[in-house]
């Protein structure tokens, strides 16, 4: 099977030429996306960057401390991304349980997957710990997100339906139930639409990366299903913690509605 092709400078700047398309296309519809889209992208390119050489640095020179800085950053980043995209409509409270529920939900997941279903050594190995945390983290971050806006949007407009709840005697819990139900559904809705065109619409980042650095089909077939299982787990789990801790943000001590 034959090695990558390398992509020299010139092969990945005629690629820009996507990015001038778009922004024709924005231009001329009038939406004024240009500044967004030119700053993302150089934003992109620039930090991919710097993700490269420091990537190749720390899987040359593997390293415990430094595994565990780079998970502790990205899900500071994480964490920081979810909360910024909020800013000034969440309460302090809910903001450290967004923390938690994303902290627990996706390193409870990513040690089950490298300890017992890829069992890697030494366990820090970071040329697996560090492409599938940021996999775990980053869907689980769009979850997460998802999860606070639809917990907002329902405990907003059912404020009236949760109140006539709590006069007929029923819990903050059991008031809540439909709008969390409606929340957990919508924030792991686009992990599974992805599990459902996956192979047959699409083929994930992962498998074709693995593909194209010559790994046989097969194996990165199974890398796949592992890890797409996995990303759902770590979706699920921290909107699940997220929604069961966060809920309670909207009620005082008495039970009552925070006005």
């Amino acid at each position: 099977m034959n090695g990558i092709i390398d992509l020299g400078l010139v092969q990945v700047l005629l690629s820009y030429i996507f990015i001038i398309m778009v922004l024709i296309i924005v231009r001329r519809r009038g939406i004024n996306r240009e500044k967004e889209i030119a700053i993302s992208s150089v934003r992109m390119t620039l930090q991919l960057i710097i993700t490269g050489y420091l990537l190749a640095y720390v899987f040359e020179n593997p390293h415990p401390v430094v595994t565990i800085l780079i998970i502790v950053v990205m899900e500071g980043f994480a964490v920081h991304t979810v909360i910024n995209k909020f800013k000034g409509k969440l309460s302090d409270k809910l903001k450290k349980i967004i923390a938690f529920s994303m902290v627990t939900g996706t390193l409870s997941c990513l040690l089950y997957f490298l300890m017992i279903v890829v069992r890697i050594s030494p366990w820090y190995d970071p040329q697996y710990f560090i492409p599938i945390a940021g996999m775990l983290i980053g869907n689980s971050m769009t979850g997460v997100s998802l999860g606070v806006k639809s917990l907002q949007e329902g405990m907003t407009v059912q404020k009236s339906w949760v109140e006539e709840a709590l006069i007929l005697g029923a819990t903050p819990k059991r008031a809540t139930r439909e709008i969390l139900n409606q929340t957990f559904d919508a924030a792991i809705m686009p992990t599974i639409n992805s599990m459902i065109g996956m192979g047959i619409v699409f083929l994930p980042g992962m498998m074709t990366g693995q593909i194209l650095s010559g790994t046989s089909p097969n194996t990165a077939v199974t890398y796949q299903i592992a890890i797409m299982l996995g990303i759902l787990g770590a979706v699920a789990l921290s909107v699940m913690i997220m929604l069961q801790l966060g809920y309670r943000s909207y009620f005082n001590e008495a039970d009552q509605l925070i006005e």
